[in-house]
């Protein structure tokens, strides 16, 4: 779900710091929890390999089941290519901070080399399954933390000596409190999304029941605290909040705070926080393409396993190649991309949880979002009215450009259901259901 608070940067800079905390401290629980007690109560009522395309083609039917599992195939491809370009920004720092090299901002090519340097080792990683990439993104956890507590620590020390109000001004000059809510509400957005990825992994977990509702209470308020505290850490190192860059600024914070050991240190955290969030993404967006092959909509040799390892061997290769073309884009469109594509899948799956209630009320559900079906609406409505205002405030900001790129992705869904239909499909029945037998619950 995080890798660190690297990339959240430009949040400060545009959003001013008291509204910067405001946000990472209200988005959550009008974005995240909603989005995490979704998942929770539907992956424990249906935990099957594919998550969200089978919920929604049973609650919604086939053309949204697919619309859904090619949205988030899609806005999956992307959000990949955006942290393989953030590893080549991190990797840019690392480089400029320690031997003061601008090699990668120099060379386009250099920058892309790297990015699919990391595309290539962690498909590679991918093959081997999941528990290959649960292990390392524990390394990969301690790699990117260990620094971020320490800047943390020595910036509370700083503080303690000398307290200033770090959270003013608490929105830019000339801004309204909306319009600075507005300002950073998609980089907020993007760093918190995420909560629905595991759900297409969920027929590799073992003991989903218990698994599911324990990780997503303890990942909320981890990961608040995972962007919170290095913010705060930042807004108390002397440097211009108007300076903080659109990304990878944090290694120049903590030089200021601690010095020049410290900036290389958390620089070669950011690394690591890229290539753990590449290869989480991989492990639940390869997977999709091969839930959909599975049911006879795109080439049967998606199917293929590793004859080893079982994975879906061929759609990891395939999707790496993707997310090699796509790292050419720069981190922050890619991210403003992909929110507006998530934002779309995300309203999919609260309308299924809904329909969900109203069709199956019988269905057995270990965890129930409480409330009865008014709780549920509830949830649900919640993160509708943020995405519209952060497309409409981007779109006044910065221009309707990454609306032309979305549109074009959201337009391809109900094309490629007719043309896989034709080419694949050809009349044959699903082959993936939700149907769970007594034995397989007894499992779980």
């Amino acid at each position: 779900m995080t890798g660190g608070a690297f990339g959240i940067e430009g949040l400060v800079a545009g959003s001013a710091p008291g509204m910067a905390i405001a946000l990472i401290l209200i988005t959550p629980f009008i974005w995240s929890i909603p989005t995490a007690l979704m998942v929770t109560e539907l992956a424990t009522a249906m935990p099957v390999e594919g998550g969200y395309y089978v919920w929604v083609k049973r609650a919604l039917g086939r053309f949204w089941g697919f619309t859904q599992s090619w949205i988030s195939w899609l806005y999956g491809l992307v959000i990949a290519a955006s942290f393989a370009a953030l590893f080549a920004d991190c990797t840019s720092s690392f480089l400029r901070l320690a031997f003061s090299s601008t090699v990668i901002d120099d060379s386009a090519a250099v920058r892309w080399i790297v990015a699919a340097v990391l595309i290539v080792g962690f498909g590679l990683l991918d093959i081997r399954g999941a528990k290959a990439v649960g292990d390392s993104s524990k390394v990969f956890a301690v790699m990117v933390f260990a620094p971020f507590i320490t800047m943390f620590v020595l910036a509370g020390i700083r503080w303690a000596a000398n307290p200033e109000p770090f959270w003013l001004p608490v929105t830019p000059p000339g801004t309204g409190l909306l319009g600075a809510f507005g300002l950073g509400l998609f980089i907020v957005m993007y760093n918190f999304l995420g909560w629905d990825s595991i759900s297409t992994i969920l027929g590799e977990i073992e003991k989903t029941l218990k698994v599911i509702p324990r990780v997503m209470l303890i990942a909320v308020p981890l990961i608040i605290l995972a962007y919170l505290s290095p913010v705060l850490a930042g807004l108390t190192s002397g440097v211009d909040h108007t300076k903080w860059g659109d990304t990878v600024f944090f290694p120049e914070l903590a030089t200021a705070i601690g010095g020049r050991w410290l900036g290389i240190w958390v620089a070669i955290g950011g690394m690591f926080c890229a290539a753990g969030l590449f290869n989480a993404m991989v492990l639940s967006n390869s997977r999709l393409p091969f839930v959909l092959a599975s049911d006879g909509y795109l080439s049967q040799a998606l199917v293929a396993r590793h004859p080893r390892f079982g994975t879906p061997v061929i759609s990891i290769i395939v999707c790496s190649v993707i997310y090699a073309m796509l790292a050419f884009g720069p981190f922050q469109t890619l991210a403003v991309t992909t929110v507006l594509l998530y934002g779309v899948s995300l309203l999919l799956q609260f309308t299924l949880l809904i329909m969900l209630r109203l069709k199956v009320p019988e269905m057995v559900r270990p965890f129930r979002i409480p409330g009865g079906l008014p709780g549920v609406i509830v949830i649900s409505l919640l993160p509708a009215p943020i995405i519209v205002v952060a497309v409409l405030i981007t779109a006044r900001d910065e221009g309707a450009s990454f609306l032309v790129l979305a549109a074009i992705l959201l337009a391809s869904a109900p094309l490629a259901f007719l043309i896989t239909n034709t080419v694949f499909k050809r009349g044959q029945p699903d082959r993936l259901t939700h149907e769970m037998s007594a034995a397989d619950w007894a499992e779980l």
